[in-house]
């Protein structure tokens, strides 16, 4: 690790230790949880924003969320440390990109795809292809994950003819009518006092379980 990155894993060290922080020492996985969410959400707007300095401050935020879970981990066990994270990341990222750290060639982005997907589906066997979409994700990230990931199994994740009312009342599909038509939703639901994110998770917990029939998995 370099000094920095070191000198972190000491401050937090003592942070835990006897004589250290009160709060920081009882805190655990779970009552971090919401902080790790909150600073994830301030980094994207960093991000949004295009604001440098701000996006420095926010990653060191989610680089002490890291250390912090980690610290707490290796409490029981002596091998969950900062060193052993990082080098699961650099394994995984030489074993997934073979074409740059090995001798392997892809003539297309579609080869290169189908390896990441064979390569991933080793790693970490899934009995559904729903396995891996983070319910406590937002809904619409959820609805994205879900549907792509559905796509060869011919689920129907909506009304098929609404959504070709949908084609016709916007023939050009781009960002901007996209846009428009959520937050048409938006307000639509809004108008009517209902929560289109509750609406939406709702919805895509009964699709998760459809896909999971068609899997044959209920």
């Amino acid at each position: 690790m370099t000094d920095s990155m070191t000198r972190l894993v000491e401050v937090m060290d003592q942070l835990r230790s006897p004589g250290g922080c009160p709060w920081d020492a009882e805190q655990t996985h779970e009552s971090l949880a919401r902080y790790l969410l909150e600073e994830t959400y301030e980094t994207l707007e960093a991000m949004d924003k295009g604001d440098l300095p701000s996006l420095k401050e926010e990653l060191g935020d989610l680089m002490l969320q890291i250390v912090f879970h980690a610290r707490i981990a290796q409490e029981t066990d002596s091998t969950f440390t900062v060193n052993a994270i990082a080098q699961g990341v650099v394994d995984k990222l030489i074993r997934r990109h073979p074409h740059v750290f090995g001798d392997v060639v892809f003539e297309s982005d579609e080869q290169l795809e189908a390896n990441w997907a064979a390569i991933k589906a080793e790693e970490k066997p899934r009995e559904s292809v729903t396995d891996g979409v983070p319910s406590a994700m937002p809904a619409l990230q959820v609805a994205t994950q879900l549907m792509y990931r559905s796509r060869k199994l011919g689920v129907p994740s909506s009304d098929g003819v609404l959504r070709e009312q949908l084609r016709e009342i916007v023939p050009e599909v781009s960002a901007e009518s996209v846009t428009q038509l959520l937050i048409a939703v938006v307000e639509l639901a809004r108008e009517h006092d209902l929560d289109s994110e509750s609406l939406l998770r709702s919805r895509m917990a009964e699709y998760r379980q459809e896909i999971r029939h068609v899997e044959g998995l209920t």
